[in-house]
């Protein structure tokens, strides 16, 4: 298994977070990983994407340029990484952001409303796990578990209260891709 994915969004929708988590988890699975960020000097409000790779072999170069999966947070983020999906990859959106959705039809494409579901659930900054969820459920790559041993590691000891609703907000996007799936 050799997952490379790039995370993108707006700074401060916990972009950097997703990928942190998904390393920390692949750690603790045993596997390599790779986390490489990229923003803007405004952080919240500017561009922020992070390039995540996933292998149970060695990982030859951090840098690349096309990928397995793209999670686009923002239209912006939709409009520069879908072309860089490869053909037969996956292209996961927040679809209540995007206006003019993906097109290509070599790919899988799936929108997803996390912030009006983590609107739903009353705390906005779990759209990362709803989207991190709704990637998991069409490539669990990491387990659950793993993956809430992940967030432990990356959220701040001061916000562990916080824990339950995140693997709420997990599960919540495993199940707003199987809606996804069944409306297509």
């Amino acid at each position: 298994m050799n997952e490379e994915i790039i995370i993108a969004g707006f700074g401060g929708q916990g972009v950097l977070s997703m990928g942190m988590i998904l390393c920390y988890a692949g750690m603790v699975e045993e596997k390599e990983v790779s986390w490489m960020p990229s923003y803007g000097p405004e952080m919240r409000g500017g561009t922020a994407n992070c390039i995540t790779i996933i292998s149970d072999s060695k990982i030859s170069s951090p840098i690349i340029s096309m990928f397995d999966t793209v999670i686009a947070l923002n239209q912006p983020s939709v409009d520069k990484f879908e072309s860089a999906v490869k053909p037969g990859g996956l292209l996961i959106y927040e679809s209540t952001n995007v206006i003019n959705p993906p097109t290509r039809k070599d790919i899988e494409i799936i929108g997803i409303e996390g912030t009006a579901e983590a609107a739903k659930m009353e705390n906005t900054k779990v759209l990362n796990m709803i989207m991190l969820g709704s990637f998991l459920q069409k490539k669990p790559i990491i387990s659950i578990d793993n993956i809430l041993k992940g967030l432990t590691q990356v959220l701040p000891e001061r916000y562990h209260h916080l824990l339950p609703l995140n693997e709420k907000a997990l599960r919540k996007g495993m199940e707003l891709v199987e809606s996804a799936k069944a409306s297509v």
